[in-house]
């Protein structure tokens, strides 16, 4: 049996504009969405039984056809007209519903995973066309690189030469429907586009892009956003903002060890999941 292993890593955002809402019912959006090194591990097995099984015991990940990378690898089998079957075994790290894209990785994971075992040799936009029909953030994931998003997700620019940084995610544990941030937020009210920069040459200049308009629905609902985002600069963050339609929230480091004692110091007497990652 032919086995691939990949890793699918977690995105954050630096910047969330939602420009309106669309005839299909998805919003324009511009983003710059950043992949960072805490990522699932996602094992393909092609077996002899036509099915697709998916194994991910994670509370919160469903198995079958309801997990999205299921769904990735039934849309490459359609795609290609091949009858395959396919053990999907998912080690999740990425919080679930967490604002940091793990399905949608998972599912990008499984795309150019089940290209290279069943050689198929599809290009990478083929596989982003593919990938933008399952979930929006799919093709970023297939794309690696830091990228504006532009449309729902899938129009994608590189930004090159982004300075790196270590990130510190924290997240408290509340949920948040994405369905009902975006139902909630009130458009009509933005006066013009954030500016981006020609050049992002260093932390203090990307920190300046720092902008995500779904944080005007989820903080008022949700406080303690607004906490640890005010904790994460008192312990010495350059910048922090939530991430996607959260609940996760990011603190920007200059070093490992500053993100490192901020975890620690953050997460006393709590259980919220806490983790320092760098940027790819």
């Amino acid at each position: 049996m032919k086995t691939l292993t990949l890793y699918a890593p977690a995105k954050i955002n630096y910047l969330l504009d939602v420009i309106g809402k669309r005839a299909d019912g998805y919003h324009d959006l511009r983003m710059i969405m950043q992949r960072v090194n805490l990522c699932d591990e996602i094992t393909i097995t092609l077996t002899q039984t036509n099915e697709i099984t998916v194994e991910c015991p994670s509370k919160g990940a469903p198995d079958g056809p309801r997990n999205i990378a299921w769904k990735a690898a039934r849309a490459l089998l359609d795609f290609s007209g091949l009858n395959a079957g396919i053990h999907l075994k998912i080690t999740k790290r990425i919080p679930v519903a967490a604002g940091l894209g793990g399905g949608s990785s998972d599912a990008a994971s499984v795309l150019m995973g089940l290209n290279e075992l069943l050689e198929l040799n599809l290009s990478d936009q083929i596989l982003m066309e593919i990938g933008c029909k399952i979930g929006a953030d799919v093709p970023f994931f297939i794309f690696k690189k830091t990228a504006v998003a532009e449309g729902i997700g899938e129009k994608l620019s590189s930004l090159e030469n982004i300075p790196g940084c270590f990130i510190l995610l924290v997240n408290t544990g509340v949920h948040v429907s994405t369905a009902w941030v975006y139902r909630s937020l009130l458009l009509g009210s933005r006066k013009k586009l954030n500016v981006l920069p020609d050049k992002i040459e260093s932390i203090e200049q990307l920190v300046s892009v720092f902008s995500n308009d779904l944080e005007s629905v989820t903080i008022p609902a949700f406080p303690i956003i607004a906490d640890v985002k005010s904790q994460l600069i008192t312990l010495g963050a350059v910048g922090s903002m939530m991430s996607g339609s959260g609940p996760t929230v990011f603190g920007v480091f200059k070093s490992y060890e500053d993100a490192e004692y901020a975890r620690q110091e953050i997460t006393k007497g709590t259980n919220w999941f806490a983790a320092t990652v760098n940027t790819l």
